[in-house]
């Protein structure tokens, strides 16, 4: 949407600012039962996956400078990228529901005024910082992130200081599912990372500087809240302050984490729906999604976003394998044609073997098996198709 291009700095705060999230440290919850050695393994290596795919994925849109869903269209020609921006779309007016009302049923447990409330009360911050756009968030960016820095070092401190973990109860997940739990969240960046990579000054270093970034903090994230339910026995995250004296500075937490990564959400829907016609305003898209999302929030259930991350694992892991074929393999940057059905049949290949593959417990999980399943199915197509050309 702004033409000025953004600083590696910069970058690296938009990707903080993504990372620190309600919804990561509700995940981390989940790798509990595996103890604390097992389930920091899984976070690590889960997050190392991720995070390469969404290096590769920034970097395409930064050297072309095209926002994540105009990179598609290389792949999959000028109609059949649709398709990925509206499932795209689809997704993150999802995802700004789901962050909104995560976000307003912890701060509520702060500060008990009403689920709905709060989820109005942010929905409308985040609305003030699609409006305030991208290229003047920097000063603003920085001290919120320089707070929310502060005060999850000292969530941290209060969670880890207890010393000794506890016995935890429950149905256990296998190491598989926690790895590919520990994909799901860098995963569920990819159709948007380019967004923002394509407005960078020096495109390669702020890419490695975003997926680094977002990687370290994200697995900071899932370690608290891991740490929360193993030292302290409390998945509650706005319990954990309230115990802790952490009230206001709880309260700031998640309201502004929860702001921040949202807000990218929204922006990117804005930007996605601009790649359907050049005659919508992204910004306006942006806000209408966040409006629709604080509803969502409002009036939806969304306790349990489990089927919600694998979903978007079996539609984008395929779709950007494809892309890092053609881009860095195949060496095919350009649109070729309104619909590339090659690609598109080999995508619904790979969709349909990331669902087949959900059935059986592989020690990296789902989505590195299934990526380098479609990009050796889109390399073999590509050489085939070229033979039968000479």
């Amino acid at each position: 949407m702004e033409e000025r291009r953004t600083s590696i700095f910069e970058n690296g705060l938009i990707w903080f600012g993504a990372a620190v999230s309600i919804a990561e440290i509700l995940t981390g919850t989940y790798f509990a039962p595996l103890g604390f050695t097992k389930g920091l393994l899984a976070i690590l290596l889960g997050h190392v996956i991720g995070c390469a795919m969404l290096f590769f994925a920034g970097l395409i849109g930064g050297k072309v400078r095209k926002c994540a869903m105009e990179t598609a269209k290389m792949s999959f020609g000028s109609k059949g990228a649709l398709l990925f921006s509206m499932l795209n779309i689809i997704q993150l007016v999802g995802w700004t529901a789901i962050m909104i009302y995560d976000g307003a049923l912890a701060v509520n447990g702060i500060f008990d005024i009403g689920n709905w409330i709060w989820c109005i009360v942010i929905g409308v911050l985040i609305v003030l910082w699609i409006m305030i756009g991208i290229k003047n968030l920097g000063k603003v960016n920085t001290v919120a992130m320089g707070a929310l820095f502060v005060l999850t070092i000292i969530l941290s401190f209060v969670i880890f200081g207890k010393g000794s973990a506890l016995n935890i109860s429950g149905e256990g997940m296998t190491f598989g599912a926690a790895v590919e739990l520990s994909v799901a969240m860098p995963l569920s960046w990819l159709p948007l990372i380019s967004d923002y990579t394509r407005e960078a000054k020096k495109p390669v270093k702020a890419t490695a500087v975003s997926a680094v970034t977002y990687g370290v903090v994200s697995c900071w994230m899932y370690l608290i809240g891991m740490g929360a339910a193993i030292f302290t026995g409390e998945s509650d995250i706005a319990q954990i302050m309230v115990k802790a004296g952490l009230g206001i500075a709880g309260l700031l937490i998640i309201v502004f984490s929860t702001v921040t990564t949202t807000f990218l959400d929204a922006y990117s829907a804005g930007v996605s729906s601009e790649s359907l016609s050049g005659k919508i305003n992204g910004k306006l898209i942006a806000v209408a999604v966040t409006v629709i999302g604080t509803f969502g929030a409002i009036f939806l259930p969304l306790a349990d976003i489990t089927d919600f991350l694998y979903f978007i694992g079996s539609v984008f892991a395929p779709m950007i394998a494809i892309q890092i074929a053609d881009f860095f393999i195949l060496k095919q940057n350009k649109e070729t044609s309104a619909f590339n059905v090659c690609n598109l049949m080999i995508w619904f290949a790979g969709f349909v073997v990331y669902r087949l593959l959900m059935r059986v417990d592989i020690i990296v999980g789902n989505t590195l098996p299934d990526m380098l399943v479609t990009i050796v199915l889109c390399v073999a197509v590509s050489k085939m198709g070229r033979k039968d050309q000479k």
